[in-house]
């Protein structure tokens, strides 16, 4: 490599280098912290992150190749960074108070954090199978840990070594699948991958190769047969954790679904029955059982699992609109997910939880700001209108019905009022059950920020949603 090359490589990857950076420094500062000084380590992380999304900015507008071939800055990885950057602030600002709680608040909390962040960002740009695994390698291993950050409780070591175990075998599936089209093609990345196949039938070898990195990758996004991690893992972890991981992986997940799916090779391989397949299922699972959920972080990892088999459903589409519809989702799921877990996440003071659906019985009786806003955010979840996560799902069907799958597209909707059921649930133990206790969340300025800008986001996209369809489709490939 030049050193043209290797300062144009620097460049593109500049927002990563500055997050790296930052942890690496973060992680030193963090020993000097003394207690009750921990507000340093959130404003510092904060500023670390909005540095990355200046530099990044920087970098929005053109295609720069870099690290011959392995990775790219291109608008469709500056979306989904900026979906991670809104992910990671308002997990950063959530956690100032539920860390005090939870007696969390140590620097190594915060640099797992970014160092998860940059793990994304990597996973966003990589046009290699190789670079991919390293980014998603980076978000695991920091998710295993803080998962299991609350040590003294059981429920948070089992969860965390559930994560483990499955998630290496995930892996381990994923790079069997890389070895195959490497022995098969001689090449792991992405273009060069299509171009060996062109012109030329498909070897059975390239079809099983595709089955595996399709495998390894829909565990990422917890879709159907590879979601048994989702409840116990959304349970166990720290609440804020929970919030994380519920939009920042996964989303990152379905970046790149949609570079490895949308790929040629992958297009020849015929796999688009077994991806709408794997989409019904996990949609159907994931609102059936969800139904009788009792506590709430479960109910809302099933809701996961049936948002991202949703989210399936572009893929399955295909095409500008498709992969558009998909990001657009992703966008609008991180506001209205961040802002229910953020209620969630605030519940916790004291000796109360706030994980029991039953806990929140009348609280509109006390607190009707706050039952406002999960009505609000129970609402988009749950696709109705003029929420934006009614819009949400409204593109995605509107691309499945453009290419012809009309009958997905049903299926789509009639799952979608199976799950309406277990949020309108919800509001009705808010809104029609008398208070069983006396409620004190931990509203804090932070708190109040946060729960502002996802209810402003989750209203302003419901208003204004081809403005940000616009955005989504010039971000995506094609567009």
């Amino acid at each position: 490599m030049t050193a043209a090359a290797l300062l144009q490589s620097v460049l593109a990857s500049l927002p990563e280098i500055v997050v790296v950076t930052g942890a690496c420094t973060l992680l030193i500062l963090g020993q000097f912290v003394q207690k009750r000084q921990e507000h340093f380590l959130v404003w510092a992380s904060v500023a670390i992150v909005l540095i990355a999304a200046l530099a990044t900015l920087m970098l929005a507008g053109e295609v720069r190749p870099a690290y011959t071939g392995m990775f790219v800055a291109d608008r469709f990885a500056v979306f989904f960074k900026f979906v991670f950057y809104l992910a990671t602030v308002l997990t950063f600002l959530l956690s100032r108070k539920y860390a005090d709680i939870e007696g969390i608040g140590s620097s190594e909390y915060y640099v797992l954090l970014l160092f998860a962040l940059s793990g994304m960002m990597i996973m966003a740009s990589a046009t290699d199978l190789m670079s991919i695994y390293v980014g998603l390698e980076l978000v695991v291993l920091c998710t295993y840990v803080l998962t299991g950050f609350l040590r003294r409780e059981r429920r948070s070591n089992e969860a965390a070594l559930k994560y483990v175990i499955l998630g290496a075998v995930s892996t381990g599936i994923f790079l069997y699948g890389v070895s195959l089209v490497y022995g098969l093609t001689g090449t792991t990345q992405l273009d060069a991958m299509a171009a060996a196949v062109t012109g030329g039938p498909l070897d059975p070898g390239l079809l099983l190769a595709v089955v595996f990195i399709v495998a390894g990758l829909v565990f990422k996004v917890g879709a159907v047969p590879f979601h048994m991690w989702v409840p116990d893992v959304y349970e166990g972890a720290p609440t804020t954790i929970t919030a994380f991981m519920s939009v920042g992986p996964k989303a990152a997940g379905f970046a790149v679904i949609l570079r490895v799916f949308l790929n040629p090779l992958v297009a020849a391989s015929d796999v688009w029955i077994i991806v709408a397949v794997i989409a019904v299922v996990t949609m159907a699972l994931g609102s059936f059982v969800a139904l009788v959920q009792d506590n709430f972080k479960r109910l809302l990892a099933y809701s996961s699992i049936a948002h991202a088999g949703f989210a399936i459903f572009g893929v399955v589409a295909g095409g500008a609109d498709g992969i558009a519809s998909v990001m657009l989702y992703l966008l609008i799921y991180s506001f209205m997910n961040l802002g229910i877990f953020g209620i969630v996440t605030m519940m916790r003071n004291g000796d109360f939880s706030g994980e029991v659906i039953e806990d929140y019985a009348g609280l509109a009786k006390q607190h009707p700001g706050l039952a406002l806003l999960m009505l609000l955010y129970l609402f988009s979840l749950a696709g109705i209108p003029p929420t934006a996560g009614f819009f949400a799902k409204f593109y995605v069907l509107a691309a499945l019905v453009e290419r012809g799958f009309v009958m997905l597209a049903v299926i789509a909707v009639l799952l979608s009022a199976v799950a309406a059921y277990f949020y309108i649930r919800i509001v009705m133990v808010i809104y029609m059950r008398e208070p069983e206790r006396t409620f004190d969340p931990a509203l804090t300025p932070l708190v109040r920020a946060t729960l502002a800008f996802t209810a402003a986001g989750t209203i302003g996209i419901g208003l204004f949603p081809s403005w940000f369809l616009r955005l989504a489709q010039h971000s995506a490939f094609g567009g």
